[in-house]
């Protein structure tokens, strides 16, 4: 069983500039009883937590069974033997854990799971799109709902997504919903000599978009050796000054392979807090940028969706798109293989 000390130690040495994600031992105490009654439901349902590491820390830390970016969390989703699946982060992410596991309960308690890549594209953009650019393949970022990953050809992460545009076999492609993502993979497939036409969607991550190359270059003056991460949401001028581009995983995996003691994390503030937990001796300088719809998540709210779940909570997808968008995250997963 979880303990205040164990808890706390985890927890201590976050220092991101969000006040929810500032602990004391007293605040960790008052997580302890809806932790322990979490623990208690997970055992009696045979339920998992699935967690993004962008979520409040004591959900990480204290409820989660797995964590990760949405790629290595598709994984677990997809590798689970539970028949309850929680997935904490936001509502496209738990639809993908249900289209690849249909026949089990998928729960999301997030009670604002939007995501503004995912609001700003719909099944029937697509549709338009593909009479527009039919000799296209189109490739979804996995930030999209269902009914949108069933009207595509194949789905990427922030994790593959240069792998696999790179492999498509065809030299057309539409990417969506992402803009920025999509320029940087442009660019990534130019510099390989590719020979690609790429024609991308004009949505963005309000998050990720914020970041200015500017802010770069002044970080860069302020710590000498400090060492860039970026996330490939971010814009071609950011992306372009960067030691690393790549999704929330790989960055945690760059610092733990990293000599280097100076990291600026151009992401979610919330991986900033996972790096400040697992490497307290290393400093992470910068701005820290939340997002709305990941810290919206809450052991409360976790608890009660495991208690009684709403309708809202419950993950149904109609049979005919969930058999679609299998058919689209199988093909990611496909050409992962080699």
């Amino acid at each position: 069983m979880l303990t205040v000390e164990q808890l706390y130690n985890k927890l201590k040495d976050i220092r991101v500039g969000n006040p929810c994600c500032q602990f004391t031992e007293e605040r960790c105490k008052t997580f302890l009883p809806v932790i322990e009654r979490i623990e208690q439901l997970k055992r009696e349902k045979n339920a998992i937590i699935l967690a993004h590491n962008y979520v409040p820390p004591q959900i990480l830390y204290g409820v989660a069974d797995h964590t990760g970016d949405s790629y290595g969390l598709a994984k677990k989703a997809l590798e689970s033997d539970a028949e309850v699946i929680v997935f904490t982060a936001v509502r496209f992410m738990a639809e993908t854990a249900k289209i690849v596991n249909p026949g089990k309960m998928v729960l999301d308690p997030n009670p604002d799971g939007g995501c503004t890549l995912a609001d700003g594209i719909t099944a029937a953009d697509v549709k338009r799109l593909r009479e527009e650019f039919p000799d296209h393949t189109f490739v979804c970022y996995i930030n999209t709902t269902a009914e949108v990953k069933a009207n595509c050809d194949v789905c990427v992460t922030s994790s593959n997504v240069y792998t696999i545009m790179e492999r498509i076999e065809t030299d057309k492609i539409y990417f969506l919903p992402d803009r920025l993502m999509g320029e940087n993979v442009k660019n990534f497939l130019r510099d390989k000599g590719a020979g690609k036409q790429v024609d991308v969607y004009d949505g963005t991550c309000y998050v990720h978009e914020e970041y200015q190359p500017e802010s770069v270059d002044q970080v860069r003056r302020n710590f000498p050796g400090v060492k860039v991460l970026v996330h490939p949401e971010c814009s071609p001028g950011v992306v372009g000054k960067a030691d690393y581009v790549g999704s929330t995983s790989g960055m945690l995996d760059y610092v733990r392979e990293s000599d280097n003691d100076s990291f600026f994390l151009l992401t979610e503030c919330g991986l900033t807090g996972v790096l400040e937990s697992e490497f307290p001796r290393k400093q992470f300088v910068g701005t820290c940028t939340t997002c709305r719809y990941m810290k919206a998540n809450s052991l409360e709210h976790i608890l009660s969706t495991l208690e009684n779940p709403a309708p809202s909570n419950i993950i149904e997808l109609d049979p005919e798109i969930q058999k679609n968008a299998l058919r689209c995250v199988d093909k990611m997963f496909s050409y992962l293989k080699n």
